[in-house]
């Protein structure tokens, strides 16, 4: 008797247990899901300063460039005995 007793209060627990427990999920939902929209939508300290160390990596990479493109066309006037032409500009 005693057994069926315990059966009985542990198979009723359970339920509880299952209840509660979607309770909680359903109560908590809002909260995930706010969250998650204001993680997607700002900017962590380290993905800021990700973003302009890759912003000036490509600016230095341009100037380089301009400069090399300035330095060639420099050469080729002096070889055609010509004035080299402006600097690029440095921004």
């Amino acid at each position: 008797m005693r057994a069926l007793l315990l059966l009985a209060a542990s198979l009723s627990l359970s339920g509880c247990y299952t209840v509660a427990k979607t309770a909680v999920d359903v109560v908590t939902l809002p909260v995930k899901a706010v969250s998650a929209g204001v993680d997607a939508v700002t900017t962590s300290q380290s993905e800021a300063d990700e973003k302009r160390g890759r912003a000036m990596r490509n600016a230095e990479e341009e100037a380089g460039k301009r400069e090399r493109q300035w330095a060639e066309a420099c050469r080729k006037a002096r070889a055609r005995g010509e004035p080299c032409p402006p600097p690029p500009q440095s921004q």
